[in-house]
């Protein structure tokens, strides 16, 4: 085991794609001389070169559409976005073209492109920085929508997300880029098919992904100082979601809290709390609680950013309600 930030596990990542196929290339802002927007990319331009760690121009539907150009040539790009608001500007290339073309073509082209976008609010980069919009992209047809929320996910989802024929958008948390912890040296590709249980409980089902699991998992660690005992699930992949996993944790505990840092109006945690309503209604002794972010553009401010986000506190209020 050796102490790693999820920035430079996300790197490790990068750099054991790249050494093990020569298809592999990363494009995008910044990603080159500069070494990432986020410093996620640094070093590697000096080991790989030109070729293989292009900057592009600042234009997201420009390179998102070179990505899906080269994809479909036989290369396998690596396309990072700046930020998750900046990805907007390539929805129609995400959506119309990446996520269509196997389907219109009837199954003779596959884009095979991953896309990493930085997303998620924490660090005071105002509202057009900072929004949380996995749940947007999760309800795109002919996507994989993935979102790791510990270390040996942000090493490892990439080399499974390489494999993979369609398209696949990996939501990396801004927040969490900083933050250090202990990963297996030999930590290799991860399972983008099946969510798992980073906690288990007795008394009520925490749901989150992403950003929001480490809230969960506080709120979990708190609970259980007052005798609730909280089961975490991280869902890891968005689209398809995992939805046996969520059930037989809500058949054990009977008690479901959603915790979601995206807006709660037509959001990743309405289509769990329905998804569950539809398999497990009986197995429910208290109505679903959600926990989201504040229907507002995310403030600058950092009293109000963390005001508008849902914290250990909002989930720990949720849980005891649920519990009663």
């Amino acid at each position: 085991m050796s102490t790693t930030t999820y920035r430079e596990a996300f790197r490790a990542g990068l750099r054991e794609a790249l050494a093990a196929d020569d298809r592999v290339f990363l494009m995008g802002e910044d990603v080159g001389r500069y070494g990432g927007c986020f410093a996620v990319s640094q070093g590697l331009l000096e080991e790989f070169g030109e070729q293989r760690i292009r900057d592009t121009p600042l234009s997201e539907s420009t390179f998102v559409g070179a990505g899906i150009g080269a994809a479909l040539g036989g290369m396998r790009p690596i396309v990072e976005i700046m930020t998750v608001n900046f990805s907007l500007l390539a929805l129609d290339q995400i959506l119309n073209n990446a996520a269509t073309l196997l389907h219109m073509s009837g199954g003779q082209l596959g884009v095979p492109l991953v896309i990493r976008i930085p997303t998620g609010p924490g660090r005071q980069l105002a509202a057009q920085h900072s929004h949380t919009l996995e749940g947007w992209y999760a309800h795109i047809p002919g996507l994989r929508v993935v979102a790791p929320a510990t270390l040996a996910d942000a090493r490892g989802m990439l080399a499974t997300a390489l494999t993979d024929p369609d398209p696949v958008l990996i939501f990396e948390q801004i927040a969490l880029y900083g933050a250090s912890g202990e990963l297996a040296d030999d930590a290799g590709p991860v399972d983008l098919d099946r969510a798992v249980v980073r906690r288990p409980g007795s008394d009520v089902t925490l749901v989150a992904y992403g950003g929001s699991l480490a809230p969960a998992l506080a709120a979990a660690e708190e609970l259980a100082a007052d005798g609730v005992s909280a089961e975490v699930v991280d869902l890891r992949t968005l689209r398809p979601l995992d939805t046996e996993t969520v059930l037989e944790s809500v058949r054990r505990t009977h008690r479901l809290v959603v915790v979601d840092n995206g807006w709660r109006s037509g959001s990743l945690s309405a289509e769990i709390a329905a998804r569950v309503a539809e398999h497990a209604l009986y197995e429910l002794d208290a109505p679903v609680e959600r926990v989201c972010a504040v229907e507002v553009p995310i403030p600058y401010p950092r009293h109000l950013e963390e005001a508008a986000l849902p914290g250990p506190a909002a989930v720990m209020a949720a849980a005891r309600r649920a519990v009663g």
